[in-house]
């Protein structure tokens, strides 16, 4: 049986990374009310109400691809390390993703998205490609066609970033 203190540490450092209470509830044996009253201890608040994402559309379009293929890879780094569990890696690659982004750009991943993300994975609706051009992996859809797969890095969509320069040329604030 597993330490009721564990579950709870587990429990508030998933608070603390971000997760929605459905992802705590899925990864820990706590009852609903202790979970709602962790939330509420870590966060000054309620915790919010909704149902978890569950399209994969958003994990392949271009700014959140890049990201979500980049979360993979050090998710998978960190699945390798001997005896770890999966939310345990699950949240080390998140840190080291936050940790990643900190100086260069801010994160497009929500912890509880990179969680939707392993468990997508898992279950075969996604799955990682090999980019033709830059030998990158990529998270891609599991049945589309993966021939010739070229990223968002080496084709990036024609309107990237142009809206932002016409407006700085232009004299505006975006």
């Amino acid at each position: 049986m597993i330490d009721d203190t564990h579950e709870t540490r587990l429990a508030v450092e998933l608070f603390r990374l971000g997760a929605r209470l459905q992802v705590t509830r899925a990864e820990t044996t706590l009852p609903r009310e202790r979970l709602i009253r962790l939330y509420k201890e870590s966060h000054g608040e309620s915790p919010p109400k909704g149902r978890l994402p569950a399209s994969t559309d958003w994990y392949v379009t271009w700014l959140p691809n890049i990201h979500a293929s980049l979360y993979y890879a050090l998710y998978e780094f960190a699945a390798q390390q001997s005896g770890v569990s999966r939310i345990t890696a699950t949240m080390t690659a998140y840190r080291l993703y936050l940790e990643h982004l900190s100086d260069h750009a801010a994160p497009v991943l929500s912890f509880t998205r990179a969680w939707m993300l392993v468990n997508f994975v898992e279950h075969g609706v996604l799955h990682r490609v090999t980019c033709a051009q830059c030998h990158g992996r990529f998270v891609a859809r599991a049945h589309a066609f993966d021939r010739n797969y070229v990223c968002g890095l080496c084709r990036p969509p024609a309107r990237t970033g142009k809206t932002a320069r016409a407006a700085t040329s232009a004299g505006h604030r975006v």
